[in-house]
């Protein structure tokens, strides 16, 4: 570990100027880099030192934003950025504790082991680390400064009675919004921040709350990183969160870091909860007192990689740690990606050699911004790896305009806003990687003006909703009027259809709806954690509607499938349900994202386990064409069949396939209920161009339309012949029984006719389309 230069450790609680002291100490030296664990916060550092020394001796650099001046002495990067190939004379990381943390941690904590100062090193973070630092760093000099002002626990309170300047903090999207549109209706408006906002709305609604235009902000615990902002009160609506993987109670020390962003710098501030919640008086005080349990193991990973091959990489990371205050990083999404993108065999088959084998790691730490479905991502990170090694190198511009072009549009409400800039980020992120696209400085420029306008519109949208009309408005000019209820068994004059106050009663019905009436909330619970058989995946083709695939909810449609990255990772949107809150809107996307994955799982699971088994290059690949085709594929290489192994053939078997002479297939998958579903696949990747069936066919043949295109058919196991769709196993059946029969012992036309259900004059046809394609 290299300890060469001197090593301070700067620990404390919150408010103690830590980052600063770090920012003034690097500017006394003639080179610098710091560490920052936030994007929005690196911007903000790099903001306040610019203003003081200019831009061009500072640079900034993070995932998705990289201004580096031709010659700089400064750098301001978030951990993950920093090059750490630039030798600078001091070095910084600040909020080393999130060494602890299971997704990010091993980074931090190679910072801590590897990264230093030619003649200083600093390292910040919360005092839980104090023992780890001592251990790991026995070099180090510990130094702790005390809280600049006193925090106090404050009890809790109803929203109504919370002063001016607080900020109330939960830790989902959803409760925010509604804890928002609360305070709106009660104190006139607040500000919004949470970490999936762009720097540029962050900024724009924390200055609404600084310059007095709205008394409150609330926020997930993405203010608890260092974000100075004039908060006098910090009140807690909850105490639990969803961390990626489970929901789960806080620790003291994290709920500790988001209270002490009230009172900054001298002035004193206080913290409790919102009612109903009540914080344990234990937690309480070890907030007030600083006194947490000190953190016992970190988070690591091995730095030096052995990039020879994929296997020695994936090896290389999954190395034991050297120290027993070291724990092995076991799920990180980029370690996750690797493995999942090395069962593709042609990425496998490019990904040889020291050079390609570094550039599919590159490739897989592309960050997730999106935050859906595991599989999305991996679709993205294999499209990106198979066009850098095509013969081209970059990523197609054509491609990409289109992924691009996809997300410059800033109408749509916050969920869509929100989901928008995530994926511009990875545009962005992309453009910003050395050799990967053509004219990068144009492709960074454009999407850098893609996520300003989606950020403006995202803050528009956010004063629309959060923020009422004409300024504030005080709990004292609150004097709501009484609501008489409706006499029972009365119905309102209004309720008639054709009355001109209709949609207002109906409005009126939904603000105050009866005792017993269903609640949205509760529906939306059922829906989310409705087990797959509550869902339904079906074509709808009514009157003169175009063919749908879409997904019901006991019988309810409530979303439409749309074309994915692939034919096997379809996307999906909502069908209305604009009366439901966003974060309601959003669980309900991923339940319904996991059923569309589900149903894909259903038709190819079986392949795709079989694929993990020590089977030959050529079952291999019969295995990879039949999960491409749902469960059917024509063999127009016989070649592969022929060069099968016994234990090949039973792998096959296992796995319940049929290889016949021309074909192979699932029987499974001819069923009415999975064809029903590979039509509405089909239909979601290829579209109504494709001139698919409005039903799923069951027949061993039926006639197709002019323009049909044979890969959607090919979805459904169906080869296009003539003008009539042949379901495979029937069309192997027949095509093996000329090729291999004399003659003058051939099956008569009327015979194979019958056994595809067609009219004998339809054969002639059917067997010259497939000439010479599967018959020799």
């Amino acid at each position: 570990m290299p300890d060469s230069s001197q090593i301070t450790a700067l620990l404390g609680p919150t408010n103690t100027g830590k980052t600063h002291r770090a920012v003034e100490r690097m500017l006394e030296h003639d080179s610098g880099m710091i560490g920052l664990p936030l994007r929005l916060l690196a911007r903000e550092v790099y903001d306040k030192i610019t203003t003081r020394i200019g831009e061009s001796r500072v640079a900034l650099v993070t995932g998705e934003e990289k201004r580096v001046p031709r010659r700089p002495d400064y750098w301001v990067c978030t951990v993950e950025a920093m090059p750490m190939d630039v030798e600078v004379d001091f070095l910084a990381i600040d909020e080393i504790q999130l060494a602890a943390d299971d997704q990010r941690g091993h980074v931090f904590t190679e910072r801590l082991l590897l990264a230093r100062g030619r003649k200083e090193t600093w390292f910040l973070g919360a005092g839980t680390m104090r023992p780890l630092v001592t251990e790991l760093l026995p070099t180090a000099r510990i130094v702790e400064h005390p809280r600049f002002s006193r925090l106090s626990f404050a009890g809790s309170d109803k929203i109504a009675r919370l002063p001016p300047k607080t900020a109330l903090v939960g830790f989902s999207t959803a409760q925010v919004y509604e804890t928002a549109e609360r305070v709106r209706r009660i104190r006139g408006g607040a500000a919004v921040v949470l970490g999936a906002l762009s720097p540029r709305t962050r900024n724009a609604q924390v200055a609404m709350f600084q310059a007095g235009e709205v008394d409150y902000i609330v926020a997930t615990d993405a203010i608890g990183m260092g974000l100075n902002l004039d908060i006098q009160h910090v009140g807690f609506l909850s105490l639990r969160k969803f961390d990626g993987k489970d929901v789960r109670d806080l620790e003291s020390a994290e709920l500790a870091q988001i209270a002490g962003r009230a009172g900054r710098h001298l002035a004193d501030g206080s913290f409790g909860g919102v009612l109903p919640l009540l914080l344990p008086p234990p937690v309480a005080q070890a907030i007030e007192e600083h006194r947490f349990p000190y953190l016992s193991r970190l988070y690591w990973r091995n730095a030096d990689l052995d990039l020879r091959s994929i296997d020695a990489l994936a090896m290389t990371l999954r190395m034991p740690p050297p120290s027993r205050r070291l724990k092995l990083t076991a799920n990180a999404e980029d370690s996750a990606a690797l493995l999942r993108l090395a069962e593709n065999p042609d990425i496998a088959a490019r990904a040889r050699g020291e050079e390609s084998v570094r550039l599919l790691w590159d490739v897989c730490k592309i960050p997730d911004y999106r935050k859906l479905l595991f599989e999305s991502h991996v679709a993205l990170l294999s499209e990106v790896f198979l066009q850098l090694t095509s013969p081209r190198g970059v990523l197609d511009p054509d491609w990409m305009a289109l992924k691009v072009a996809e997300t410059d549009d800033p109408a749509g409400d916050l969920d869509t806003l929100l989901t928008r800039i995530a994926s511009i980020r990875t545009w962005t992120y992309i453009s910003n990687r050395p050799g990967w696209v053509l004219k990068p400085g144009e492709w960074q420029e454009r999407t850098r003006a893609i996520e300003d306008r989606l950020s403006d519109a995202l803050h528009e949208r956010l004063v629309q909703r959060f923020v009422e009309h004409g300024g504030k408005r005080r709990v004292a000019q609150q004097k709501p009027r009484p609501r008489t209820p409706p006499k029972q068994g009365v119905e309102p004059e209004e309720a008639r259809p054709d009355h001109p106050f209709a949609r207002l009663s109906a409005m009126r019905a939904a603000m105050f709806p009866a005792p017993d009436a269903p609640k949205p909330d509760a529906w939306v619970e059922a829906v989310a954690t409705a087990p797959h058989e509550a869902f339904t995946l079906r074509v709808s083709a009514e009157g003169p509607a175009l063919p749908t695939p879409r997904i019901s909810y006991e019988d309810q449609p409530i979303a439409v499938l749309l074309r994915g990255a692939t034919l096997l990772l379809p996307e999906v949107r909502l069908l209305g349900l604009t009366e439901i809150a966003a974060g309601g809107r959003a669980r309900i996307q991923r339940r319904l994202f996991a059923f569309a994955r589900d149903v894909v799982e259903g038709l190819v699971g079986a392949l795709r386990k079989a694929q993990r088994e020590r089977l030959s290059s050529a079952a291999k690949g019969i295995f990879y064409r039949l999960e491409g085709g749902l469960g059917a594929e024509l063999l127009e290489d016989t070649a592969l069949a022929e060069a099968l192994s016994e234990s090949d053939r039973a792998a096959f078997q296992a796995a319940g396939v049929v290889l016949g002479a021309r074909a192979a297939w699932l029987p499974a998958s001819f069923a009415p209920a999975p064809m029903a579903e590979r039509l509405a696949i089909a239909l979601a990747f290829h579209g109504n161009a494709a001139r698919l069936p409005p039903r799923a066919p069951a027949g061993p043949s039926f006639p197709v339309p002019r323009g049909a295109l044979p890969a959607a058919y090919a979805a459904l196991g169906y080869a296009l012949a003539g003008r009539r769709a042949v379901r495979v196993d029937v069309l192997d059946r027949v095509v093996s029984a000329r090729a291999s029969a004399d003659p003058e012992t051939a099956p008569p036309d009327a015979v194979l006719a019958r056994w595809m259900s067609c009219s004998p004059r339809d054969v002639p046809a059917i067997l010259e389309s497939l000439t010479p394609q599967v018959i020799p």
